[in-house]
């Protein structure tokens, strides 16, 4: 019984048993039974009493008689059909003498009275899932379309620019599109898309891999090579889920992946050190580094998930080996509490300046030490798990803070280092932060089932703390914005009062708008995914809608200003004015992950669980290893 109640179940009880039938018989004999202090018959006035209520009986059943007979003349002279409902009601008066009284329905508690709304709450229930669904058929059809405008004005080119309605090579000229795309037309069932681009890679993609030109190791890794290895496990192969019903057989996505991570593999045997170099000669088979010498942390350190997952289908542990140097590496480098500078030369193998920050050349790396850990537990790889564990605690202690006058939660930057001066400069990029911090509090279960089996530590609580906090103000950076669209990079308030006459998101009604400030040469949106995703990810842990309404309204406002009638989606030069310039550039990411995150995030948590799957920094999704094989 619920101890809000204003009564027990005592009284519920007594005051159902007032309306149990009992028998007069059993009443009488209660009544002598209970009787112990005074025998009423035993005296001349009980006596008397008795006598007196047995005449009363009597009399009144005579008198009874005598009414019926009565009112059966008057129904004869009557002869009419009230008569007839008369002489019925007269005849059964005698019946009605002794007829117990109309009793109430018993009392149910309130506890009890829930359960019967049960019905009522299975309609709510799938009213709200048909909602859902619906909203999950608009991303499918946002996908569509924007392949679409891709496939119309820019197939086997890497990137659409939708307004120009033609196709550009930015990342190589592999087809990036295509693959990037390649494994969520497969989850979202799409099978014309998935046999388009699946013969356009069989036919295609080797040629491109043996005879382009110059790639970054980094972005071709994570969108070319994870999207072929998450396409080969999705359409079946190795005992994958095969959610591909139409294109090549599985094993042509494994070969180019291998034929391109052979390739991909000098850029690790070229350099003097375990830092890779930071482009590929494909055709050629070279590798050299960037002009200034230098590689991002982010870059090197966002590698391993792919290398791994192909060793293990390969059984060639080279592929791992190579991949893995750079965070044993990394390990043993100086830090400023689990914090590390952007920049690491591939020469020496050492940090190189002190910018730290989570935004570009810096946020990955942060991603990765969580993700390799989770991808191979098995393996024992603590330091990893360390090294996250450590990092996070630095982020807490040196990056985080409140934003004036509404105290938006965000997380800063320290371009001098430590000993600088705090920078509350906030790329859209750290989004992500916030899925990570759930991902690695939960370890992918709902924070319910870990709470249940006390898997969760005072420091996995504050990292969901944090993670719920940052989603607030990622979701805040949108709704501040006269589009609805956040900017690429915002800076926050500081200091109270200090706003006056700063560039804000254009969007005056919003609470945070003095909070918030955009600058002119950050305005642009790119369509990335990083809000969303980490809205993905703190659904599936928490279970909590708001994460799904805050990502509809984003996709709302994607389809509102950046979807372009003759097919595709583009980039926005100012998401502060309306109507906002548009930049004329669809990003493979919009379709490898954006809408990607957005359909998982309206659709059944069951697929692509959490905790059986990891999903690289591109959103393509690799099976947890389980064993070692091919690790060694």
């Amino acid at each position: 019984m619920s101890k809000s109640l204003p009564y027990s179940m005592k009284d519920v009880h007594y005051d159902n048993a007032k309306f149990r039938q009992r028998s007069c018989l059993k009443l009488i004999t209660q009544s002598v039974l209970t009787s112990k202090k005074h025998d009423c018959t035993s005296c001349s006035t009980g006596k008397f009493l008795v006598l007196l209520m047995i005449g009363g009986l009597v009399y009144l059943m005579l008198t009874h008689a005598s009414s019926s007979d009565s009112v059966g003349r008057i129904a004869k002279d009557m002869g009419t059909e009230a008569g007839d409902h008369l002489i019925t009601n007269g005849s059964s008066s005698f019946a009605r003498f002794w007829r117990k009284p109309p009793r109430l329905p018993p009392r149910l508690s309130p506890d009890e009275m829930g359960t019967n709304n049960s019905s009522q709450h299975e309609a709510e229930k799938l009213n709200v899932a048909s909602k859902w669904r619906a909203r999950q058929q608009g991303v499918r059809n946002a996908f569509i379309h924007a392949w679409s405008g891709y496939k119309s004005y820019a197939m086997g080119h890497d990137e659409l620019m939708p307004l120009s309605q033609r196709g550009v090579d930015g990342l190589g000229g592999l087809g990036a599109t295509v693959v990037d795309a390649l494994d969520t037309a497969m989850i979202m069932g799409i099978d014309e898309i998935v046999s388009e681009a699946g013969s356009w890679i069989e036919k295609h993609l080797p040629e491109r891999i043996n005879e382009k030109g110059q790639v970054n190791l980094f972005e071709t890794t994570i969108r070319v090579l994870g999207g072929l290895l998450s396409a080969y496990h999705l359409s079946g192969g190795q005992q994958g889920k095969n959610l591909a019903h139409k294109g090549p057989e599985p094993v042509v996505y494994l070969e180019n992946a291998r034929n391109l991570a052979d390739r991909l593999l000098t850029a690790f045997t070229s350099s003097p050190t375990a830092i890779p170099f930071s482009d590929v000669i494909l055709r050629d088979n070279t590798a050299h580094p960037a002009p200034d010498g230098l590689s991002s942390t982010s870059e090197v350190s966002t590698l391993q998930l792919e290398f791994n997952y192909l060793s293990s289908l390969t059984g060639d542990p080279k592929y791992s080996t190579e991949s893995m140097k750079v965070l044993e590496h990394l390990k043993t480098l100086p830090k400023v509490e689990g914090l590390v500078p952007i920049y690491i030369s591939p020469n020496n193998g050492e940090f190189s300046g002190e910018n730290i920050r989570l935004g570009s050349r810096g946020d990955s790396y942060y991603e990765y030490l969580l993700k390799v850990w989770l991808q191979r537990r098995e393996n024992n790889l603590t330091y990893l798990h360390d090294m996250y564990e450590e990092a996070m605690k630095g982020v807490r202690h040196l990056l985080v803070r409140k934003s004036s006058p509404n105290g938006l939660v965000f997380v800063g930057e320290l371009p001098y280092g430590p000993n600088g001066a705090f920078s509350p400069k906030m790329d859209h990029l750290v989004c992500f932060l916030s899925g990570t911090l759930a991902l690695g509090a939960t370890k992918g279960i709902t924070k319910e089932a870990a709470m249940k089996a006390n898997l969760l530590t005072f420091e996995d609580l504050e990292h969901l703390k944090l993670a719920e906090e940052l989603a607030k103000t990622c979701f805040e950076m949108y709704s501040v914005t006269s589009t609805g669209l956040a900017p690429e990079i915002a800076y926050f308030n500081v200091e109270q009062g200090n706003s006056e006459g700063a560039a804000d998101g254009g969007n005056k009604s919003s609470k945070y708008v003095h909070d918030i400030v955009i600058k002119h040469a950050d305005r642009h949106n790119l369509l990335r995914p990083e809000t969303v995703e980490s809205l993905f990810v703190l659904y599936r842990v928490t279970e909590d809608p708001k994460y799904r309404e805050w990502g509809w309204e984003i996709f709302k406002a994607f389809e509102k200003y950046t979807k372009v009638g003759s097919g595709g989606y583009t980039s926005l030069d100012d998401v502060t004015v309306l109507p906002p310039r548009r930049r004329d550039k669809m990003e493979t990411f919009f379709l490898g992950e954006t809408l990607k995150y957005l359909y998982l995030l309206f659709g059944d948590k069951t697929v692509i669980a959490l905790d059986e799957f990891v999903f690289n920094t591109e959103a393509h999704p690799f099976p947890i290893i389980k064993g070692s094989s091919g690790m060694e």
